[in-house]
């Protein structure tokens, strides 16, 4: 990563992220959606988005393919590329958590260190790391994309699960089954929100 240049420096704002929390009525929080390619990572943070914001609590949604339509748009695929991938999203979801918003990220993101970086970034009681635990074969038997397909003929390399590894959480603030009714798994996730006070309703 390149070094800050000497003559660029963080300004403070007047407006704090705790003023801009209570204008919200809640805190802000990264919800870090991991999981295979067609675990269910962006149907249950959508499902979820859509339960908090019937709840008054102010959200945004970073998905992994429309990051990559003008944010990301110039990386690839290659590990360096993934790595500036989450990096970028990383930085923009601690914007958002700076904003007082509740961030849903669905990706992939293979790579404990990657998102042992973002936590990092994002600053500690504020990123929650949720594994979307799906075997393989139901992953593949969904195959929303047809992107399995492609990876078993050879057409797609470096593919998450196929060629390419993917690094399970070890210790994920929730680790969810990815067969379980979406339904049951948003209910979970939000008596996570409200036992740790980050939603009030």
């Amino acid at each position: 990563m390149a070094e800050h240049d000497e003559n660029v420096v963080w300004h403070p704002h007047p407006v704090t992220r705790e003023q801009r929390e209570q204008l919200h009525g809640h805190r802000g929080v990264v919800l870090w959606f991991t999981g295979l390619s067609g675990s269910g990572k962006s149907t249950v943070a959508g499902a979820l988005e859509q339960a908090l914001h019937q709840l008054g609590v102010s959200t945004y949604l970073l998905d992994g393919d429309n990051v990559r339509h003008g944010l990301c748009s110039d990386l690839g695929f290659s590990d360096d590329d993934r790595r500036e991938n989450i990096r970028r999203v990383g930085e923009v979801a601690s914007l958002m958590v700076d904003a007082g918003l509740v961030v849903l990220t669905a990706f992939i993101s293979p790579h404990r260190a990657e998102r042992e970086m973002v936590r990092e970034r994002v600053g500690d009681g504020r990123f929650y790391e949720i594994f979307v635990d799906t075997p393989l074969a139901i992953c593949e038997s969904r195959d929303p994309k047809g992107l399995y397909r492609k990876a078993r003929a050879g057409e797609l390399r470096n593919f998450t699960g196929i060629d390419a590894v993917y690094e399970a959480p070890l210790q994920p603030e929730i680790h969810l089954d990815g067969e379980q009714l979406v339904t049951n798994l948003v209910a979970r996730l939000l008596d996570l929100l409200r036992s740790d006070d980050i939603i009030k309703s």
